[in-house]
Order: C-alpha cells, then sequence, then structure tokens
C-alpha cells in the first residue's frame, strides 16, 4: 500500500526527533556509552519506534551526517563539471561560499563532529560521506599526469583532506574570515597544489 503524504511527514518527524536527540546526547557524554534507550527517551518516543527507523544507534550516526550534509552538496556535480576533466573556478567558489555559510549557521553542529571526546566518530563519518560524493564527482574524470592515471583514491583523499582541515581550521578561529573569502582560498589551495598538477582545467 502507497504511504500517504501524513504518514510521510510522520517519519521525517521523527527521525528529526532521533536526530536531533541523538547530536544532544553525544555533546553530552561519549558515543560508546549512549544507548538506545538513551536516544529513546530524550526524543519521547519507545524503542520499539527506534527500530522502526534505525537498526541501531550506529546506524543513527551514519544517517545524521547525511541528514545534515546532503543538502549541502546537491547539485554540485551539475554546478561544477563539465565535458572532459574542467572545473569552472567561479561556480565552484559560489557552491564552496554557500557551503561555508551553512556551515556558520551551523557552527555547533561542527563543533560536535570534528571536535571534543567523539570527534575520531564523527570525523570519520564525515570524512566517509565527503569521500563517497567525490568518489561520484571523480569516477566521472580520468585524472592524468602526464602519460600516467593518477590513483583515484589518491585524489579523494587529498581534496577530503583539504576540506575537512580547511573546515576544522575556520571553526577553530570561529569563523573569522568571511565565507566566500574562505571558499577562494580553498580553491587556490586545490587548484594549485593538486588539480592543475593533475591534468584537471580550472578555468
Amino acid at each position: 500500500m502507497r504511504k500517504t503524504k501524513k504518514e510521510d511527514l510522520r517519519v521525517i518527524r521523527t527521525k528529526k526527533l532521533i536526530f536531533t536527540a541523538f547530536i544532544n546526547l553525544i555533546q553530552e557524554k561519549d558515543y560508546n556509552s549512549i544507548t538506545v534507550q538513551d536516544i529513546s527517551d530524550r526524543a519521547m518516543i519507545n524503542r520499539s519506534t527506534f527500530y522502526n527507523h534505525f537498526k541501531d544507534k550506529q546506524d543513527v550516526l551514519d544517517q545524521v551526517f547525511s541528514y545534515a550534509l546532503t543538502p549541502m552538496f546537491k547539485n554540485i556535480e551539475s554546478d561544477i563539471l563539465e565535458e572532459g576533466c574542467i572545473i569552472r573556478k567561479e561556480r565552484l567558489v559560489k557552491i564552496l561560499t554557500k557551503i561555508f555559510k551553512m556551515v556558520a549557521k551551523n557552527r555547533a553542529f561542527y563543533v560536535m563532529a570534528l571536535e571534543g571526546q567523539n570527534n575520531f566518530v564523527m570525523a570519520d563519518c564525515f570524512r566517509n560521506f565527503l569521500t563517497e560524493h567525490f568518489s561520484n564527482i571523480f569516477s566521472r574524470m580520468r585524472v592524468k599526469d602526464g602519460e600516467d592515471v593518477i590513483p583515484m583514491d589518491f585524489i579523494i583523499l587529498y581534496i577530503v583532506t583539504t576540506f575537512m582541515s580547511s573546515l576544522k581550521w575556520w571553526i577553530d578561529t570561529n569563523c573569522s574570515m568571511s565565507a566566500e573569502k574562505m571558499a577562494r582560498l580553498l580553491m587556490k589551495i586545490i587548484s594549485s597544489a593538486g588539480l592543475q598538477v593533475c591534468d584537471v582545467k580550472v578555468i
């Protein structure tokens, strides 16, 4: 039977309650000590409702990043990539500026993700999400250095690590640099130190 719009909205609301409860809990205690019961109690739902939506707390952790990050990277492929190894600089700067503005708006979430006692768990999930997304983009490119094909996992790791390090620095400095300046700085680092060397045209 097809779900009604009302049922779909109920699922969205319940997941949002669980995500919010989880984010609040992980700022208060270590990830390993959080239980499904803790999450259910904080979200004011019963355990059976929790298991209707998630397998376990790891499933919540995995999905909370998709929930938070997917809007950031929506349509990024069509916005910056053209036929062949071509990236439009100004388009990417515009997208990165929007991303940094979203980070500033939700700074507490990203502080939680990249700092504190849970930083290893959260940063690992963050890295996995970004790696998967960049894999989708670069699978459409054949990145070369002269005649040699550059290993795709190397390029992805370089870009993801640079992005995460830049994001953490910006958060640590209380977002002191404007979002656009930060976007242009990141674009300059990526293009001059990586992509142009690998025969990706940044124009």
